[in-house]
């Protein structure tokens, strides 16, 4: 059976905020397949930003030289406690397609659990894990999991787990993903904007942290069309 993998990502900033301190980014894989990375940098707006910044540009410059996920992962925890003195932090997580061992490999530094759903049900990776930048010797925990049809996984920054907190309410995070993703009609898109809108509206339209929510689907491949395509949306603000 040919597959495909499908990426989507939706994010919003922190209200109020002109810039969010999430940083989602992918690149090609050197022995095929691709990489995802997304990093949450300590506080919000410019700040963040910064941080986030520091540590996907060294994740994806080792990623694209055929470094693997856990070293890349690594050595940007590194890279941000010698360049910021362990004095700031951010989560990191990695997803990749890895067409060389034909697997999923998902890479962990962070407290927000990430959702596999597959056609055996839905699985949640939830052991604790530590923020890069802050302690000396810092990993990332490594899931590996086979190339298969119908596989979705699902990562989101602190906005979204936290969401409607300040009005006493949370997501029913398993209930929604699987919601969203059984749909006949789903795609991996749909799925990332169902999953930031509800976020959204639990914060009263109103989100008290930056959000990102990335969704990536391995799926059949329909109509044997072998184009590579990537599409994004980029709203730009007047001045």
């Amino acid at each position: 059976m040919n597959l495909e993998a499908r990426v989507a990502a939706a994010k919003v900033a922190k209200y109020a905020t002109d810039e969010s301190g999430d940083t989602i980014e992918m690149v090609e894989r050197p022995r095929g397949g691709l990489s995802v990375v997304i990093a949450d940098g300590q506080r919000s707006g410019k700040p963040a930003k910064a941080i986030s910044n520091i540590v996907t540009r060294k994740a994806l410059a080792l990623l694209a030289e055929g470094v693997r996920d856990g070293a890349a992962a690594r050595a940007a925890h590194d890279h941000l406690f010698t360049e910021r003195r362990g004095q700031v932090s951010a989560t990191l997580n990695i997803v990749s397609v890895d067409l060389l061992t034909r697997t999923l490999v998902i890479s962990r530094n962070s407290h927000c659990p990430v959702y596999v759903l597959t056609p055996a049900g839905l699985q949640c990776l939830s052991e604790p894990s530590q923020a890069v930048g802050i302690y000396a010797r810092t990993k990332p925990l490594i899931t590996e999991l086979p190339l298969e049809p119908n596989t979705h996984i699902v990562i989101f920054t602190d906005g979204v787990l936290e969401a409607g907190a300040r009005e006493g309410s949370k997501l029913d995070l398993p209930a929604l993903i699987t919601q969203l993703l059984s749909d006949p009609a789903a795609t991996a898109q749909s799925a990332a904007d169902g999953l930031l809108s509800a976020a959204i509206a639990l914060d009263r339209g109103r989100p008290s942290d930056d959000m990102t929510v990335l969704v990536l689907s391995i799926v059949p491949q329909a109509d044997g069309d072998s184009t590579r395509r990537l599409t994004v949306r980029f709203p730009i603000e007047p001045v």
